[in-house]
């Protein structure tokens, strides 16, 4: 097998053995290809893709399946990444990305907002006293302002933002040391319980029988339980009615769930009746935010629950409770300037990669939490962060191009403290639309399905192992469509 270090990165991290790394052929060269980037995108999205897949398949083995084998199609891989660059509604390709979010220049350097939820953008407007709310006015108002300034004040408004900093800067922050600090995957043991007797249901789908909570949002969180749900696992996303989703965000990673709407603060039995017979809660809020419900690690594992936490910027630093999304995180940890493509204006990876790579993470880490359980009963929590993504992306071989004279183009400062003291927002991304779905760099592998929604275009999976599921069994629901319930 070539050289594959985020899946032995990863692999090490979840306590795997290492003789079966040799099951992974990779193709990461070929993804590279359709990727084009500075940085290493084409081998982090299939090493976490691979790493989800072979945790998937010894899953399978344990539950009488052949032994397996991982190949990743890059075509699938490539689509999949960028899927939501290619999904279509009634032939039509919906808006991804608001007026008010993107780079913007300050007085000493650059911010990276995100305002595509009418809250962000509603406290945005908010905080820097927008009269008409308009990206001129955003523009005129942030000449003004330094980058750390105009970030503060949104950050302490309830909104999103960051100043533009360097890769130096970065690792010179508190945060980003803190990011640098932790595994790539968390595993840790929380409760001991029983073993399980092996379900031997469908080795093509071995998660079969397995019940999936889905508390998250936007893109990282989703596309860990929707690979859970390609492997078989029944999952049930749960929504606020107060913070409504984005559309094409909820179909794009949609697939094979139901989706159901529910206020927990108000409706704690159907909450309780849900979690009695659940196996995997998978939450993508800020760290804490759903503690008050009892969707804490710690209680879930009281109860043989295995959880799974997804965040922007990880459990440790002073910004562990802070909102974030993946175009923030690059825009924080130097990825926007390293991806810059004249060294004056700051840039965006070909993928929303952390997103997309936390989420196959994440999910490698639930497979192996459950494998585990199964064997000795021992109950876990699994925690991914796109911060400690970033710097396995940082970390790895880079083209000659990724080397700008960053300090004389970089914004110059990166906050080392959060007063967003909020708890209500997601930590991951809604992406940008740099490429035309008309003239891709690949042929995008797509299923077409008519659905509630429309008939909708969508990625086709690319995690996978000889013998296993290659299909969705079914297309996306429309958001809160699913009674709350299994």
């Amino acid at each position: 097998m070539p050289d594959a270090p985020v899946l032995r990165t990863a692999w090490a991290a979840l306590g795997g053995d290492e003789g079966d790394l040799s099951r992974v052929s990779s193709t990461a060269p070929e993804v590279t290809r359709l990727l084009d980037s500075p940085l290493a995108v084409g081998t982090l999205v299939h090493d976490a893709i691979a790493t989800a897949s072979l945790a998937a398949g010894l899953l399978s083995e344990d539950t009488g399946g052949k032994p397996i084998e991982v190949r990743l199609d890059p075509a699938r891989v490539a689509t999949a990444v960028t899927s939501e660059r290619w999904l279509t509604i009634d032939g039509d390709h919906p808006p991804v990305w608001a007026e008010l979010s993107g780079f913007w220049p300050t007085s000493d350097g650059w911010l990276r907002t995100h305002a595509n939820y009418p809250h962000h953008r509603d406290r945005l407007v908010a905080a820097l006293h927008l009269t008409d709310e308009s990206a001129d006015d955003l523009r005129s108002v942030l000449s003004s302002m330094s980058a750390r300034q105009a970030a503060d004040a949104i950050t302490a408004e309830g909104g999103v933002a960051v100043a533009v900093a360097t890769e130096e800067e970065w690792r010179g922050s508190e945060q980003g040391r803190a990011a640098a600090a932790a595994p790539l995957i968390r595993l840790e043991r929380l409760a001991a319980a029983d073993a399980e007797s092996a379900r031997i249901l469908d080795s093509e789908r071995p998660l079969a029988g397995v019940r999936v909570l889905d508390f998250t949002r936007v893109i990282a969180g989703p596309v860990a339980t929707r690979t859970l749900a390609l492997f078989g696992a029944s999952v049930l996303r749960i929504d606020s009615p107060r913070l409504p989703e984005i559309a094409m965000q909820h179909l794009d990673t949609g697939a094979d769930k139901e989706s159901a709407l529910l206020d927990l603060a108000r409706d704690r039995q159907t909450l309780d009746d849900l979690l009695t017979t659940a196996d995997v809660v998978v939450t993508g809020y800020r760290p804490g935010a759903l503690a008050r419900f009892g969707l804490d690690p710690k209680t879930l594992a009281d109860r043989g629950i295995i959880s799974a936490t997804l965040s922007a910027w990880g459990g440790e630093g002073p910004w562990h409770d802070r909102r974030g999304f993946d175009s923030l995180v690059q825009a924080a940890s130097g990825i926007s300037w390293l991806s810059s493509a004249d060294g004056e204006t700051p840039g965006a990876l070909p993928a929303q990669a952390l997103d997309h790579s936390a989420g196959y993470l994440l999910a490698a880490g639930v497979m192996t939490a459950l494998r585990t359980r199964r064997r000795n009963g021992d109950v876990w929590a699994v925690e991914v962060s796109l911060a400690r993504v970033a710097e396995e992306l940082l970390g790895l071989p880079r083209g000659d191009d990724a080397r700008f004279d960053q300090a004389e183009h970089g914004a110059r400062h990166v906050p080392d403290e959060s007063t967003d003291d909020t708890a209500d927002d997601t930590a991951e991304e809604s992406t940008d639309a740099d490429n035309d779905p008309d003239d891709p760099p690949f042929q995008p592998t797509m299923v077409e399905s008519e659905t509630d929604a429309g008939v909708i275009s969508y990625a086709m999976p690319a995690a996978g192992y000889t013998g296993s599921a290659t299909e969705w069994l079914r297309p996306p629901v429309p958001w809160g469509s699913s009674p709350a319930s299994w």
